[in-house]
């Protein structure tokens, strides 16, 4: 059946509306929220646990998942740890009774400078995890911090502050980095990234993955260890989730990186499950079982990653789109464009482009934080206008026939979104936009053009997209379908498929992007190389080989 054939099975507007009902209904009008949080075993805002554990009990290293710190402001940064002496074991080897966490942060790393210290509750209900926002610091400098608990000292993490919003920043050098899946190799990227000299590291999804992990780690086929079989199931429960994150962050590559720099997170699907949109998930089971689901990998999200008190969810719902600013250089307007966003059009996977794709009532943000978003635009006053994100905003065609197939997933899929945020940079005169991107396990480098159709119409920003950490495995440098997407895609500029991450700077006068890249990941130790660079000059969008 062609796309001409094609019309959606019912109005999107009516079938938007219905999910939203559904899910009010199922949260508020069931009386269903209190049996979520009771399935999730979810304390309310604010509990928690009566009794305390005197920290002299604690004989193993309770700091084994590391230190992290991250959304820098101005004038304060989120220190973030968990304890855990067993992280294998559900309980991460401690009593269900809350911790007193010691913090320090200090000018220096030796902490002979201290500048603010200070305890924090480890609470059982948040899996003893600790999020400690300090306030009033210096504005646009670094600093180094720790934790202890009884005679445990934690490694040493540093982090920074962003400079004043009124400050005319000289440049800015950040990383992008995206989707690693423990079973596909190791993280030699992020060793290579805690020695790089960047201030603010930028996650775009897929910090961790649903699927199983075998006793051998998957592809990194360990021989000098056996792990736990509680790992090679996949993650649907609090408990599961909770697990998978404690796995992820054993590894000493990933805790040397939120060692090193302050992350910026957001997630994509695999946090939760693969290609979920909204409430709707991947495998055809009932919407308040998916809720559930979503509930619990929400929560171990939050557990687990160096986010502020705003971001803490409630039940199934999380905001996790916000903004933050470099001085007057940069605007980042973080995305979720897995939470709100209308179900894939056709099933999923690629397709040809139909009407559905073009359907006004079918968004990728949702509406409020589309909204947002484009408000933000008109009230920026920064150079750069950067949004670090999921999935593919630019066209990316997949076959030299016409038409030719796209992502169902991708912004392809939601082309009026996508013309809607266009549209909304263009009202409010954006002249640096710049996406950042992850989900798809290769590095590409495209020129956003107004048409993308037309490859003489206006380029209206670029787009950078961080290739994976490990998911994919070893790649390529030249994939197999590599001629064909640059020869259908006029507007891409460079296609790799290794593994790595991104190094972005952003100047005055020009943004420069470096595709940082290892040539395998299923041993360690490879060495890291520059597979190339781009430039693109302030107030003359559009991608130039450095």
């Amino acid at each position: 059946m062609t796309h001409a054939d094609r019309q959606p099975q019912h109005a999107p507007e009516l079938r938007a509306a219905a999910r939203h009902l559904g899910r009010r209904r199922f949260l508020t009008v069931t009386g269903a929220a209190a049996a979520l949080a009771f399935a999730v075993n979810l304390p309310a805002a604010g509990a928690a646990s009566a009794a305390e554990l005197d920290a002299a009990r604690i004989t193993e290293d309770p700091f084994t998942l590391g230190v992290a710190s991250g959304d820098p402001l101005p004038g304060s940064v989120l220190l973030w740890t968990r304890l855990a002496p067993a992280p294998y074991q559900p309980d991460s080897g401690l009593p269900a009774e809350r911790v007193t966490v010691h913090w320090e942060l200090a000018h220096d790393e030796r902490f002979r400078r201290i500048v603010r210290r200070g305890t924090a509750p480890a609470h059982p209900e948040f899996h003893h995890t600790v999020h400690v926002e300090v306030s009033h610091l210096d504005p646009g400098r670094a600093y180094y911090y720790r934790f202890r608990v009884g005679r445990w000292i934690s490694e040493t993490g540093r982090t920074r502050t962003a400079p004043d919003p009124r400050e005319q920043t000289g440049a800015l050098r950040l990383a992008a980095v995206s989707c690693q899946a423990y079973h596909d190799g190791y993280f030699t990227a992020y060793g290579h990234l805690a020695q790089d000299d960047v201030d603010v590291v930028f996650h775009l999804g897929d910090y961790l993955y649903e699927y199983a992990v075998n006793s051998a780690g998957g592809n990194r086929n360990y021989t000098d260890r056996v792990l736990p079989a509680l790992f090679n199931r996949e993650t649907v429960t609090l408990e599961d989730y909770r697990l998978r994150y404690a796995l992820y962050k054993t590894d000493p590559d990933l805790r040397a990186a939120h060692a090193a720099h302050p992350f910026v997170v957001t997630w994509d699907d695999h946090e939760t499950e693969n290609n979920y949109a909204d409430d709707t998930p991947e495998n055809n089971v009932p919407p308040e079982e998916f809720l559930l689901r979503r509930a619990s990998a929400y929560r171990a999200y939050w557990e687990n990653q160096p986010l502020r008190r705003p971001q803490l969810p409630e039940g199934p719902d999380m905001q996790l789109y916000r903004r933050l600013h470099w001085g007057r250089l940069a605007q980042f307007d973080v995305l979720d464009t897995r939470q709100y966003r209308s179900n894939q059009a056709y099933g999923d996977g690629s397709d040809v482009p139909g009407p559905e794709v073009d359907d006004p009532t079918r968004t990728m943000t949702g509406e409020t934080q589309e909204r947002w978003l484009l408000d933000g635009w008109q009230r920026s006053r920064a150079l750069w206008n950067v949004v670090p994100q999921q999935v593919t905003f630019s066209q990316r065609k997949f076959d030299l026939t016409e038409p030719s197939r796209v992502s169902m997933d991708a912004w392809d899929g939601y082309r009026a979104s996508r013309r809607r945020v266009l549209d909304g940079a263009k009202a409010a005169g954006i002249e640096n936009l710049m996406v950042l991107t992850g989900d798809v396990h290769v590095g590409y480098a495209f020129d956003i053009k107004d048409d993308f159709d037309d490859p003489a119409s206006r380029t209206l920003g670029t787009e950078i997209v961080a290739t994976s950490i490990a998911s994919g495995r070893d790649g390529s440098d030249k994939p197999a379908n590599w001629d064909t997407y640059m020869t259908a895609n006029p507007h891409l500029k460079f296609y790799n498929g290794r593994r790595g991450y991104v190094a972005v700077t952003l100047g005055r006068e020009q943004a420069r992007a470096d595709f940082r890249t290892v040539p395998y990941v299923t041993t360690p130790g490879a060495p890291v190389t520059t597979a190339a660079s781009f430039v693109t000059e302030a107030g003359q969008p559009g991608l130039k080989p450095a």
